[in-house]
């Protein structure tokens, strides 16, 4: 399993939100260039970057800081907030981004991302899931729909998808512990989908109870931006 830092992007700055709610924002004094060239010396291979600002209105906004962290590290970055267009995929592939990471648009405009896929092919996605009691949210966890998540994903299997990100919203910045019920029962119905485990992880144990299960990856943010999961873990534990 792949563990995969989270970079959430405001203002070129490194932030956690707690819960996607922009007034409950914790910011971190680390350079991201700087860290990220630390993940990739301790064997880190992907990198999850989130541009909040792009999430906000509608275009990427924090191109620069992922341009300039793929331009000198060889992480695979997947990089979400603001893809709403063809031009903007194309603008954060030309920039150096590995995968789209895309969300609401799969949710809501399902014509228009079918395009997309047909266009750049479905290995180029990281479909993200957020859910409130196994139903879909958009727009940055801001608008709940009625979507159950796993007719969703269904939809997305017919299309080729085969990466997916799920997330437990309410779990999100807790450190409470992943949705280890709610990933089986994925996995089980969807045994051919890579799942990547992201909300909740707050220690090693829940990096370990997630390999156990079979999820392909785990997103870790504020535990690592914390120290609850230290960088010298990775340096042993880069793939578990």
């Amino acid at each position: 399993m792949d563990i995969i830092p989270s970079f959430d992007l405001m203002d070129g700055k490194l932030v956690r939100l707690r819960q996607g709610d922009f007034d409950q924002k914790t910011e971190y004094p680390h350079d991201p260039l700087e860290l990220a060239q630390e993940l990739e010396a301790s064997g880190i291979r992907r990198l999850h970057i989130v541009d909040l600002d792009g999430a906000r209105t509608g275009k990427p906004s924090n191109l620069h800081v992922m341009a300039n962290i793929a331009a000198r590290t060889r992480l695979q970055i997947d990089y979400g907030g603001g893809l709403r267009s063809i031009p903007a995929l194309k603008q954060v592939w030309d920039a150096g981004v590995a995968l789209f990471s895309v969300g609401s648009v799969a949710v809501l405009a399902q014509d228009e991302f079918r395009a997309w896929v047909e266009k750049f092919g479905p290995d180029k996605f990281i479909v993200g899931a957020d859910v409130r009691d196994r139903q879909v949210a958009v727009h940055g966890w801001k608008a709940q729909t009625t979507t159950d998540l796993f007719d969703f994903l269904r939809k997305m299997h017919s299309l080729g998808i085969r990466l997916i990100s799920v997330t437990d919203i309410a779990r999100d910045g807790e450190l409470s512990g992943p949705a280890i019920d709610l990933y089986k029962d994925i996995l089980r119905e969807f045994p051919d989908m890579q799942l990547v485990a992201s909300g909740g992880v707050g220690n090693v144990a829940d990096l370990e109870a997630l390999t156990a299960i079979g999820c392909s990856g785990a997103i870790v943010g504020k535990a690592f931006m914390e120290g609850h999961i230290p960088l010298q873990y990775f340096r042993v534990h880069t793939k578990i």
